[in-house]
């Protein structure tokens, strides 16, 4: 458990001995680093500076929630624990410290969601007397791991993932910084290199700079070689907006339309390694089980979408376990574009003819006139005709006949194609 008086103070290791993330810690809200959805004049975080009201902050690691809370806090008491090594024995603790403060404290606790519902229970008595003030951090979901009363009495932010031009700006920043970073030291870094750590953090400061701490201390001149020592790992050249970008993501997808899970695992791995953003991962691979499987195994889509859902409540660290499941999956079903293709042709029908009248048996008529006028007449219910399948047209007249479905023969729509030959 670890207790501030205040956002900047405590005792503790010199600064020097301070890892750079820590050194480098935003000190005022305009120092922080994206989030400019919630900071700047007239958003709400700096609206509510020096006198916050409960918050939990919900966003991936190394985002500034840490720094946030202190920063909102102000000049205020700061008590800070952490719900991975403390429980309710700490909390008591800090409840006994508030007796002593002659102002109104703010506790921060790290991690909330690993708290069980008892423990997050623990909180509810001090908020509704306003012992505390509570900001709490959490990388999950907070609608399915924190208790409804608790969310109730609390205001969630969600942070966003920072962008790799925000992480070289916190890379840049502590390389010129002379009192807390690095500038001293006369460390320089590489195009190439600044560029692949930016990437490589994944929206993590804290990541970013820590890898950075580490290479300075092997070489004042840091370049890709030397973050390869840092990493142990071969750093992978991949440029997210040039022609590789492209030639990767292209084989992946053709790798599974080709029914290839080992070459299509294998580009995923290639993309995911090398810090491509998995949500684009994870959206291609749904776009590719409506497109390219369809109908063949309905069931894809499913899958696809689950994953997507999957990564974003597992994060980077594990989150490429369901997407290497949902490729696979993608790679071995029966495909069909069907689907697809009956809406081009569907498109390419309603460019050529434009806006052809619905015919009148299917029209609306919630009024006398309409029905005077033949809307609704004619029409047949589809579960009182034979087989569900009504004798009448449902096409424009103009368009009857036309053929935009055309099943294929794999899989599930293989019993489509039965029924609609039929």
């Amino acid at each position: 458990m670890d207790l501030f008086s205040g956002a900047n103070g405590g005792s503790g290791p010199a600064k020097k001995e301070l890892p750079l993330a820590e050194r480098m810690r935003p000190r005022t809200l305009d120092e922080v680093v994206g989030q400019a959805h919630l900071i700047g004049e007239g958003k709400p975080l700096s609206m509510l500076a020096n006198n916050p009201p409960s918050i939990i902050f919900w966003g991936p690691p190394g985002v500034g929630k840490t720094t946030l809370a202190k920063l909102l806090s102000g000049d205020r008491p700061f008590y800070q624990i952490s719900a991975v090594l403390d429980g309710v024995a700490e909390l008591r603790k800090v409840i006994d410290s508030l007796k002593h403060e002659s102002r109104s404290a703010v506790l921060f606790v790290d991690e909330i969601h690993r708290w069980n519902k008892a423990q997050q229970d623990s909180l509810l008595p001090y908020l509704e007397n306003g012992t505390f003030t509570l900001i709490g951090a959490t990388t999950e979901n907070p609608s399915f791991s924190l208790i409804a009363p608790l969310l109730s009495r609390a205001k969630v932010f969600t942070l966003k993932s920072l962008g790799a031009a925000d992480i070289r700006e916190i890379l840049q920043r502590a390389l010129g910084d002379r009192e807390r970073g690095l500038a001293a030291r006369f460390i320089r870094i590489d195009a190439e290199a600044m560029d692949f750590l930016a990437e490589d953090a994944s929206g993590d400061a804290r990541k970013a700079l820590h890898t950075l701490d580490i290479a300075a201390g092997l070489n004042h001149n840091i370049t890709l070689e030397v973050l390869k020592a840092v990493l142990q790992k071969r750093v992978l050249r991949y440029d997210k907006t040039g022609e590789q970008h492209y030639d990767i993501i292209s084989a992946f997808i053709k790798s599974m339309r080709g029914s290839d899970a080992d070459a299509a695992v294998y580009y995923l791995a290639r993309m995911y390694e090398a810090g491509e953003d998995p949500r684009f991962l994870a959206r291609r691979m749904v776009i590719f089980a409506a497109e390219d499987v369809g109908l063949g195994d309905p069931r894809a889509l499913q899958i696809a979408v689950a994953a997507a859902e999957a990564f974003d409540r597992i994060g980077i660290a594990e989150g490429w376990i369901p997407l290497s499941e949902a490729a696979v999956y993608l790679a071995l079903a029966p495909k069909s574009n069907a689907s697809y293709m009956a809406y081009k042709r569907a498109k390419a029908a309603v460019e050529a003819h434009g806006d052809l009248p619905v015919p009148l048996h299917l029209r609306n008529a919630p009024t006398k006139l309409m029905k005077d006028l033949g809307y609704g007449s004619g029409y047949e219910y589809a579960h009182d005709a034979a087989e569900g399948k009504p004798t009448h047209a449902h096409l424009p007249e103009e368009l009857v006949g036309e053929k935009f479905y055309v099943p294929g023969k794999r899989g599930f729509e293989k019993l489509l194609f039965e029924k609609k030959d039929k």
